[in-house]
């Protein structure tokens, strides 16, 4: 059996695919296993969310996918999982799941090395994938050396094309579709989105951040915070909308979000708290102290009205619950944190099998998914590669 790619997926089908009953291998471009998974785990590694069941699959696009491996392997038997292997791990104040302080995303990854190597698979990297063949034929590059490897089962974890620094680069789409699999193109999902500031703004808001706000877009809603730039948003808080915003810019070339400074509080509130001002105060004051608003929601509601506008409580008041922004594209896919696209899900079937291709299997990024970032997309793969490793190993040969 050989494994084609050395991130998530492949960690746990290495960990958990009988040895007993098959010979495994991983066969991966870089120099070392889980290169993308210790860089997402640089700023802290959210290894799945704590949310409940029932919640957790909606996140998907589409849910429906993905329903029989999470359910098989859902957050809760991961965080288990995790915890027999020595991993405990606490939840952030978000929900999302990381491994205790003082554990080291390096420490992750070398505790699922020494189960792979207690597991007897074998490891060849800096081999890459150059073609593949008839009869479940690779052909793998290792220095200037062509290697032929015959399996009697593939199951290939490639990734999709974002961070190819890390070796997400989608560059395997050719060989796949070269044997008449549906490929969907590649899209930045989990990015940055422009945005056309007015001029006035750009240096005053760049690097700022808005907290505590709700996002808004194509009647779908998102608490959390957004990180202003130069050219746009980012952030947590928008991320989760990336479906909805993609539909608005395929189909009208331009995307609506409304941002509710003060979700926890009605129109009518602020509208009580504006007309309660003193004649003497001034407004931006009045606004800081009583609706808790901070520079950067001032500077934005100013340049986007009118002194007139501004200084009217109602119209004030609605834009504080309704400011619109208009996202004109997604950021640079090399820069996104995840990617849709890639093998169309009508080319697999329920055991993630390539149906024109049997005894091909793909799972992880490399289908086309959407998961938002909080753990969504880790947990993702770490249920598809538990779920076909089982099947795999309840297979009577």
């Amino acid at each position: 059996m050989t494994i084609v790619g050395g991130g998530a997926c492949a960690l746990m089908l290495a960990c958990e695919l009988n040895t007993a009953k098959f010979d495994v291998s991983i066969y991966e471009k870089n120099g070392a296993l889980g290169r993308k998974f210790l860089v997402a785990g640089e700023g802290g590694l959210n290894l799945t969310h704590s949310e409940n069941q029932k919640n957790f699959i909606t996140r998907y696009t589409p849910a429906s996918f993905f329903e029989n491996s999470f359910l098989h392997f859902s957050n809760k038997d991961f965080i288990l999982w995790l915890n027999e292997l020595g991993i405990t791990t606490f939840v952030g104040s978000s929900g999302r799941v990381f491994p205790s302080r003082g554990i080291k995303p390096i420490e992750v990854l070398n505790t699922f090395l020494n189960k792979i190597k207690k597991n007897k698979v074998e490891i060849f990297t800096k081999h890459t994938l150059k073609k593949f063949s008839h009869e479940n034929i690779l052909y793998f590059e290792s220095g200037s050396v062509l290697k032929e490897i015959k399996s009697d089962i593939i199951i290939f974890c490639l990734g999709g094309a974002s961070w190819p620094v890390t070796g997400s680069d989608g560059i395997w789409t050719a060989l796949i579709k070269e044997k008449g699999i549906q490929i969907n193109p590649f899209k930045a999902s989990n990015c940055s989105f422009k945005i056309n500031w007015p001029d006035a703004i750009v240096s005053k808001i760049e690097g700022k951040v808005l907290k505590n706000i709700s996002i808004t877009c194509g009647g779908k809603i998102h608490l959390g915070e957004i990180v202003l730039t130069k050219t746009g948003i980012e952030g947590s808080g928008i991320y989760p909308l990336s479906p909805e915003i993609r539909i608005q810019l395929e189909e009208k070339k331009i995307a609506e979000i409304v941002l509710d400074f003060k979700p926890n509080l009605s129109l009518e509130k602020i509208q009580e708290k504006l007309n309660s001002k003193p004649s003497e105060t001034n407004i931006t004051e009045h606004l800081k102290k009583h609706l808790n608003l901070s520079n950067i929601h001032v500077q934005l509601l100013k340049s986007y009205l009118s002194k007139e506008d501004f200084l009217n409580n109602i119209i004030l008041s609605k834009k504080v619950k309704e400011f619109k922004l208009l996202i004109t594209e997604t950021g640079p896919i090399e820069d996104a944190i995840s990617t849709i696209g890639g093998i169309d899900l009508k080319e697999i079937d329920s055991n993630f099998q390539l149906k024109k291709l049997p005894e091909c299997y793909a799972i992880g990024e490399m289908l086309d998914y959407d998961a938002p970032t909080g753990g969504y997309l880790l947990q993702s793969c770490f249920s598809m590669a538990k779920f076909l490793s089982d099947r795999l190993n309840s297979v009577t040969f």
